[in-house]
């Protein structure tokens, strides 16, 4: 009998994805385009939080901003984008516009990323030593040049593990802007099992897309990971120090 029970699954299975693979196609579809479009915008949202805390005033917005954004849901923030700015601008509405709910999506999950990604490359740039900071002062940088040409290539690299770990994050958390209507991976998969009235048989091919999606995006991540590690270890032999102060300098060559 349970021999026949998993024929009968599998078949189940198999008939379903058959029958409906254009609409898991066009799903999966929707939940790369925003997981991967919100996370390039939510890095460089976060890069630009990280760069600005430099005065008080800023320090102070930044603070309320992250701690609302990392401190409620993903599900709350969307309900809240997404009706309350139909509710804030007048005869605004998210379905007046082509593909509203999507951009929508992808609003709410940026800035749901860029609130991490700020902390994340915060830390990246605390982990630096801070004699680089003295000595490009030392040799007449602005704080703008010391970030963007000494500081920064150096925190990016240190982070992109946690950038990778955020678009795995992201894959998954788009299910949960199926509250706004987003056609992405598990609305359509909702529409499909209430179609067929086969909610575990439906749910089973889901678990097997987002699966593959975020395993393959973790195969991918970790060769750039080495490749990197590879290009760092190979540039220099000299120890860390003497490489900072080597790296200081060749910026000042390049502006002088």
């Amino acid at each position: 009998m349970s021999e026949i029970g998993n024929t009968n699954f599998f078949s189940e299975v198999w008939t379903i994805l058959l029958n409906n693979y254009p609409t898991f196609i066009q799903g999966t579809i929707t939940t790369l385009i925003i997981s991967i479009t919100a996370t390039v915008l939510g890095f460089f949202l976060g890069l630009l939080v990280a760069i600005s805390r430099g005065n008080k005033i800023v320090n102070i917005i930044s603070t309320i901003y992250i701690s609302i954004f990392r401190g409620t849901p993903m599900m709350v923030q969307a309900m809240v984008i997404f009706y309350g700015t139909s509710m804030l601008i007048p005869n605004f509405k998210w379905s007046n516009i082509p593909n509203g709910s999507i951009i929508a999506g992808i609003l709410v999950v940026t800035i749901n990323t860029g609130a991490y990604m700020s902390e994340t490359i915060r830390s990246g740039i605390q982990s630096l030593d801070k004699g680089q900071f003295e000595a490009s002062k030392s040799l007449g940088f602005t704080r703008w040049q010391t970030m963007t040409t000494i500081i920064l290539p150096q925190a990016i690299r240190n982070v992109i593990p946690a950038i990778g770990n955020e678009l795995i994050v992201n894959i998954k958390d788009t299910s949960v802007l199926n509250v706004i209507a987003v056609t992405e991976l598990f609305f359509v998969s909702s529409g499909v099992a209430g179609a067929t009235y086969k909610v575990f048989q439906t749910f089973t091919i889901t678990s097997a897309i987002y699966l593959f999606l975020t395993t393959l995006s973790a195969i991918i991540l970790q060769y750039v990971e080495r490749k990197m590690d590879k290009t760092k270890s190979g540039k220099t032999s000299l120890p860390a120090s003497q490489t900072h102060t080597k790296q200081i300098v060749d910026v000042e060559k390049k502006h002088y």
